[in-house]
């Protein structure tokens, strides 16, 4: 399958993604997962959605969601942003998904993944 096609997220991930987004904003979750905001790639208004950064030998990195998820069309599509997403090629790419069950235990295997880079 080609990374451009999409795949339809579980029916339950839209929910999910509500309810943790409201805990995490309420501070019930103070370390782990966290909001991420970046405008929307046509309205322009902005769109979040919780993310669940983790580190593997001292760099952060944020699985992308299934291919294509809207948020990450919307981060490459952003003009400004207060972070550096990198595409991680599958070669590179493959590690860290094995690694990610671990500091994210919630974590899927249908996920791409962008490595987080602090703004200079």
């Amino acid at each position: 399958m080609a990374y451009s096609e999409r795949i339809a997220p579980p029916w339950w991930l839209t929910p999910m993604n509500k309810v943790c987004m409201t805990v995490m904003r309420l501070g019930l979750i103070k370390d782990g997962p966290m909001v991420l905001t970046v405008p929307g790639r046509k309205s322009g208004k902005p769109r979040s959605t919780p993310i669940a950064p983790f580190t593997v030998n001292g760099r952060r990195y944020v699985v992308g969601g299934f291919p294509g998820a809207d948020w990450v069309r919307n981060a490459r599509a952003a003009r400004t942003e207060r972070v550096r997403m990198v595409e991680v090629p599958p070669d590179e790419a493959r590690p860290l998904l094995h690694a990610f069950p671990t500091p994210v235990p919630t974590g899927v295997s249908w996920c791409g993944v962008l490595r987080v880079d602090p703004a200079s």
